[in-house]
């Protein structure tokens, strides 16, 4: 992998780490989910630390903050699909409080760096 400059960004970090939870969140899904909400979580959690770092590619401040604009509204996305799985029962709330403060953070994160962008 190369060295580039998003994965400077604590943001990229913590979104990777995330996708991370929400894949291992998802692997006791039931399995008729598979190609419904545990794809669609699943995807939309890759769009997140992928739209940073696409956005920290971009030169001009207009193209980043859209961007990371994208991203964030991917980890709204997210947890509006962690919320119908906890109505479906497929989500402890252990599970949930355990992914809410990372969502809660990136979401603070990325509205500064859109702010300071």
């Amino acid at each position: 992998m190369i060295n580039l400059s998003h994965k400077k960004l604590d943001v990229w970090k913590l979104s990777i780490q995330l996708t991370a939870i929400i894949y291992e969140i998802t692997l006791g899904f039931p399995k008729h989910e598979l190609y419904g909400l545990t794809s669609q979580l699943r995807r939309a959690s890759v769009s997140i630390p992928s739209n940073i770092a696409e956005g920290a590619a971009r030169k001009s401040a207009k193209e980043r903050c859209r961007f990371y604009e994208i991203a964030r509204s991917s980890l709204v996305e997210v947890d509006t699909q962690l919320e119908i799985a906890q109505k479906l029962n497929y989500l402890s709330d252990k599970e949930l409080i355990k992914v809410e403060n990372k969502l809660e953070h990136i979401f603070a994160m990325l509205s500064n760096l859109i702010k300071n962008t």
